[in-house]
């Protein structure tokens, strides 16, 4: 077997994801306060208004797409009756779409860190880093998503879906991915270049996103008027 590749698919992945754990917790004890975004919406709110929705929401969507894509085995959408057309499709269209518009999103995002003089002089160092990195990784994932029209596309679900399900089973089937298209190994190169990235910069914040809002329960208040009057719930 290659060095490079066992390196590259079989350890990579492990070191990766001990630096984002280990990253984390450390940031986390020595930096709570630093678990923000960094908000610069102060400086300048009219392009954020645009570019932070394109962005989160079509991340969501990317995010979901990727998950489905990489743990759901083919044996299990063909059990369901979704044939495997129909699903390439879907993943065509919807991911596609969503692709284009996260990176739309980010293209704003980042005109706007540029030509806004107090957005750029409130950049963090990591931002240089990360942003091109976002780029070039929405870039190789739509140009992996693009190979699916060719006249000879490649099925990720047969390939790239495998080697990722292995190594939670700590067994990395190293073959399949080095035998993968080379826009497919650069998509996961950058992934885990950005994952690893990821508790040094801005991007850690995604960990605090206040989900559990969501589900507060509601409190009851009085205004100081009439009485009996201006009750009202808002959530906590």
């Amino acid at each position: 077997m290659n060095p490079l590749h066992t390196a590259l698919w079989g350890v990579l992945p492990y070191l990766v994801t001990t630096l984002l754990v280990a990253g984390t917790a450390w940031r986390y004890r020595y930096d709570r306060f630093g678990f923000t975004s960094h908000s610069s919406q102060l400086h300048e709110s009219t392009l954020l208004r645009i570019g932070s929705p394109l962005f989160h929401y079509g991340l969501l969507f990317v995010v979901a797409g990727h998950v489905t894509g990489l743990l759901v085995p083919e044996t299990f959408t063909e059990r369901v009756h979704v044939h495997e057309w129909l699903y390439h499709a879907n993943a065509l269209a919807v991911g596609g779409v969503a692709g284009l518009v996260t990176t739309a999103g980010l293209a704003v995002l980042i005109y706007r860190r540029l030509r806004v003089p107090a957005v750029r002089a409130a950049s963090l160092r990591s931002d240089r880093l990360v942003h091109p990195l976002l780029v070039a990784t929405l870039v190789a994932g739509l140009a992996a998503t693009a190979t699916t029209t060719s006249e000879h596309p490649y099925d990720y679900r047969q390939g790239v879906s495998v080697w990722f399900r292995s190594l939670f089973t700590f067994s990395p089937d190293v073959p399949v991915m080095a035998h993968a298209p080379l826009v497919y190994q650069l998509h996961a190169l950058l992934g885990m270049a950005l994952f690893a990235l990821w508790p040094f910069s801005r991007l850690v914040h995604a960990f605090t996103a206040p989900v559990g809002h969501l589900f507060r329960p509601y409190v009851v208040y009085r205004s100081r008027g009439t009485r009996g009057q201006g009750v009202g719930r808002v959530r906590r």
